[in-house]
């Protein structure tokens, strides 16, 4: 019989760095099973038209956040950067209101607080 985990995922947003800007979380709490692919996602507004990236990091308990991944959208579309542990199981999309992670095949050690972070470039 497979082993049964459940791999919590808590999204914690950080607020973008230009007035007027925001970020949300559409699922603050996701959970799933051992090898489960899920999908958290943060809708983003910005003022800006130049380069916006949106960032994706994850934090353990008593530990700075551990960057996965950034996306650019706006003038930056098509920059992207994935940290190397993260370019097996993690991978992100971004438009230009909200940007999504997925993680395929959880692990337990994939429990973790995942931010959002959205990034203005002037």
């Amino acid at each position: 019989m497979e082993p049964y985990y459940i791999v919590s995922i808590w999204l914690f947003i950080h607020l973008g760095s230009v007035l007027g800007d925001s970020v949300q979380s559409r699922e603050p709490h996701l959970s799933g099973r051992e090898g489960d692919a899920v999908t958290l996602t943060c809708s983003y507004e910005t003022s800006s038209t130049g380069y916006v990236y949106l960032f994706w990091y994850r934090q353990f308990p008593n530990q700075a956040p551990q960057y996965i991944l950034r996306r650019g959208v706006k003038q930056a579309r098509g920059r992207s950067d994935t940290a190397e542990f993260a370019k097996k199981r993690f991978s992100s999309q971004a438009d230009d209101s909200s940007t999504v992670l997925s993680i395929a095949a959880l692990e337990p050690a994939d429990t973790a607080l995942y931010l959002c972070a959205l990034g203005v470039a002037r």
